[in-house]
């Protein structure tokens, strides 16, 4: 199964890291946040990537010509004029990079990489969040349910520290970071029918407004709820969350060494 990131924002909430490169390769440590989005999938057996690009597209792509480089030990033999890669990189994937348009919106990316997805099921999730839910889970309630497109739906946690108060102004509990009020949201991580092309009509087509609206119109949009961890970098206060959780040891979405 196919997996599309969209990446081709402008980030224009982060611009502090944006004005200079695409927002999914911005670093949570060493490698860009697509790069960790890559490993969660490919933790589950998905390496086939799709990967819409606009905005600064050509960061992304010079990242992934110089990849074999970054992850292998290389001989540079000047007087032959020959570089010798010593190892193949660890990582199985294949990697599609589709240039969908600089002001393109949601929609109008995905539309674009009909031709490179096919008449099949795909995955699909934007190109600055995290999570540690099971997708091979994800991948099975979808087929089971049957329907058109399902999303991944989780409970933010709060912005802020939560108090319970008692009579006498006593704090009776402390929270440091609840799950907010409650209510679910839009997390991504989604799994599609190739019947979703004919929901996403030109350039100008947001897949969040009028193409998951009109799903959940028809009932064909499913919510997997996955109570885990999950967060979107949209800020440069949330880079350096993930930052912190990274360096500390404690990234709940480093799925791929856990045992």
């Amino acid at each position: 199964m196919k997996v599309v990131i969209l990446a081709g924002g402008f980030g224009t909430r982060i611009s502090e890291e944006s004005h200079l490169r695409p927002k999914p390769m911005i670093e949570i440590g060493d490698r860009p946040m697509l790069w960790h989005i890559m490993k969660i999938y490919s933790h589950y057996g998905f390496n086939d990537f799709i990967i819409c690009l606009g905005y600064k597209g050509d960061v992304i792509k010079r990242f992934f010509a110089d990849f074999p480089l970054y992850e292998s030990d290389v001989t540079f033999n000047y007087r032959r004029k020959k570089i010798n890669i010593l190892q193949e990189p660890k990582e199985p994937w294949k990697i599609t990079l589709v240039d969908t348009g600089k002001e393109t919106m949601t929609g109008g990316r995905i539309k674009r990489i009909q031709k490179y997805v096919g008449n099949q099921s795909f995955l699909l999730t934007y190109g600055d969040g995290v999570i540690d839910a099971n997708l091979l889970e994800l991948v099975n309630y979808h087929q089971k349910h049957g329907k058109i497109a399902t999303l991944t739906a989780v409970q933010p946690s709060g912005r802020f520290g939560a108090l319970t108060i008692g009579t006498n102004h006593a704090v009776l509990r402390f929270n440091e970071k609840p799950k907010g009020d409650g209510g679910w949201v839009n997390g991504g991580f989604f799994v599609f029918e190739p019947e979703i092309f004919d929901y996403l009509q030109g350039d100008t087509c947001v897949l969040e407004k009028e193409s998951l609206e009109k799903l959940a119109d028809e009932g064909q949009l499913q919510a997997f709820q996955h109570h885990g961890f999950w967060y979107a970098m949209d800020t440069l206060r949330d880079k350096n969350y993930l930052e912190e959780l990274w360096s500390l040891g404690k990234a709940p979405w480093k799925v791929w060494e856990k045992r």
